[in-house]
């Protein structure tokens, strides 16, 4: 018989395996990530930009599940090393509109080793990393839809 508080029992979680994988797999980026002088957050930024080149605020804080009050030190961080450029928009004031760099662009290319590196950390094959990572943006996909 189950015992009540079963539910409550970390072993039966979800969340945790989600919450200890996720930081242990950004704590393995850190060496990747130092060579760049890049934190994790800023790397995600970047990656959304390699591939936008050009967004509003809030298109990337909707992109990365980050709210501007995160975004905002993370964007004057990345514009102080010259790889975004943040202007206000000139048909809305309210829009802050960033931009990528040529700078932020050269960025990309000495990035491109981090998923190499990144992969040998995981001991899971392709098909299985696939299956995982759809798993995850579909749950992603539907938390992000709040009732």
């Amino acid at each position: 018989m189950a015992d009540k508080y079963d539910s409550l029992k970390l072993e039966n979680q979800l969340c945790f395996p989600l919450y200890a994988c996720s930081k242990e797999i950004v704590r393995r980026y850190k060496a990747h990530l130092d060579k760049l002088d890049l934190t994790y957050t800023q790397y995600i930024v970047m990656m959304v930009m390699w591939e936008e080149r050009e967004l509003n605020v809030k298109e990337l804080g909707d992109k990365l599940f980050l709210d501007s009050g995160t975004l905002t030190p993370v964007l004057k961080k990345l514009e102080s090393k010259g790889y975004v450029t943040r202007e206000r928009s000139k048909i809305d004031e309210r829009t802050l509109i960033v931009t990528l760099t040529k700078s932020g662009e050269e960025l990309k290319e000495m990035a491109l080793e981090i998923p190499v590196g990144m992969r040998g950390c995981l001991n899971i094959n392709d098909e299985e990393m696939t299956q995982l990572r759809n798993m995850l943006n579909k749950i992603l996909s539907e938390i992000g839809e709040e009732p």
